[in-house]
């Protein structure tokens, strides 16, 4: 059953359940830090592992896997996955430092000098180790799924 499953798509199969497992360790990584369930991780983006990173590593790998490495579909695979992973490591991790300096400026605000504000979301982006960590996770998941399906 799980065979039949996997061989439906297995690119798309290895891509969400990395994703999925990536969010699922993002919760038992903060648990094991804090000590505190926050189960609001599921559906956030930024932390360990980074769960694009290991969508998109999934995807490419496993288009390479199945279709084959010297095909322009693993190429064309493999430069979305770059540019995921870039902008979650660039972008992204610079919009969240913004945010971190915003809050900082309006904790400042909310001890009086000015009405306070909603803060921002300063977990935006990665680190590149949290991005590695994602890749891995994303290629390991999908080198299981292929071993399974033989």
């Amino acid at each position: 059953m799980l065979l039949d499953f996997i061989q439906l798509n297995p690119v798309l199969i290895s891509a969400l359940i990395s994703w999925t497992l990536a969010q699922v360790l993002k919760v038992l990584i903060d648990f094991w830090l804090t000590r505190d369930w926050n189960w609001a991780l599921l559906f956030r983006a930024g932390g360990m592992p980074s769960s694009h990173s290991a969508m998109v590593s999934a995807a490419a790998y496993a288009t390479g896997l199945y279709v084959g490495f010297g095909t322009p579909l693993f190429a064309l695979a493999t430069v979305l996955a770059a540019i995921v992973i870039y902008d979650a490591t660039g972008i992204r991790r610079q919009a969240g430092r913004q945010a971190a300096l915003l809050n900082s400026i309006i904790e400042d605000i909310s001890q009086g000098r000015l009405t306070p504000q909603r803060k921002l979301r300063e977990v935006l982006g990665h680190t590149p180790g949290e991005a590695l960590a994602g890749m891995a996770l994303g290629v390991g998941i999908t080198q299981i799924l292929w071993w399974i399906a033989g």
